[in-house]
Parts: structure tokens; sequence; C-alpha cells
């Protein structure tokens, strides 16, 4: 039987509210080293901050991070992948969508983790990983 989600998905997410401040968003991701931080009002997934969210839609504009939230630059109706859902097909829609993270909901689409491609690629194939990958990292267009 092929692997779910569930057994590579990082279970201990952190996630901030809709009114947490962009400079404790900004440092959550200096401290965990990451991009991208889930915003949820207890386990329900509400969007995602990004660090691209953070500067395209609040540095660029010259608002200062003190006062915008992260429900102000949020990404909301994020795609998300089931955590019983197989790791082959989630690689494969990470490549389709160019996704290189994905929040994992349970069956009532409550939020249990988070999975990224490093994740995925410790258990796929490595041609379904080299697929993926190279899927992501095409230019869109812009």
């Amino acid at each position: 039987m092929a692997q779910q989600i569930r057994d590579v998905m990082t279970k201990d997410v952190t996630t901030v509210p809709p009114d947490a401040r962009l400079s404790d968003v900004a440092r959550i991701m200096r401290d965990e080293d990451i991009g991208s931080v889930p915003v949820a009002k207890g386990s329900e997934l509400l969007g995602m901050v990004t660090d691209r969210d953070i500067v395209i839609r609040a540095v660029a504009d010259g608002d200062g991070i003190e006062q915008r939230t992260a429900g102000d630059v949020m990404t909301a109706g994020v795609q998300c992948c089931r955590e019983d859902q197989n790791v082959g097909d989630v690689l494969k829609d990470m490549g389709d969508q160019q996704i290189r993270r994905l929040p994992v909901v349970d069956a009532e689409q409550r939020l249990v983790g988070i999975v990224s491609i490093g994740d995925l690629s410790r258990e796929a194939k490595p041609q379904q990983v080299g697929k993926s990958l190279e899927d992501i990292s095409k230019p869109t267009g812009h």
C-alpha cells in the first residue's frame, strides 16, 4: 500500500490568528526558518501568509508591518490536501499547481499538518519527484 500524507507530514504546525501583526508573523518565519504560516482560528484553516505576501502586499505598498495583520495579506482559499491521500498523488498535484508546501486537513477540514515537497521527496520515486520539481519550477508567464 502506498504511503499516505499523514505518514510524512509535519504535525506540529505553527499557526497565527488573522489578527496577528505581520511583524510577529515575520519573526515566526525567521525563528522557525519557514517561508509560510497558516492562518487559522483554532483548527479552522483560513489561509496562508508567505514571506512573499508580506513583501508584495505590505512592504512594497509602503505600509508598515506593525499596522498590518495576517488577515490583511493572507491568501484565502488555499489549496490543501487530505491526510489520507497518497504521497504520489499529492506530489503530482503539487507539480501541476506549482506549489511547494500544502496545509493538510482531516475529513472534517480541520488543519492537522503541513507537507512540503521535501517531505514527499523522501517517500516518492526519484523520477516522480524530479517531474514534480520541474513542474513547480516552471516560469508562470508573469
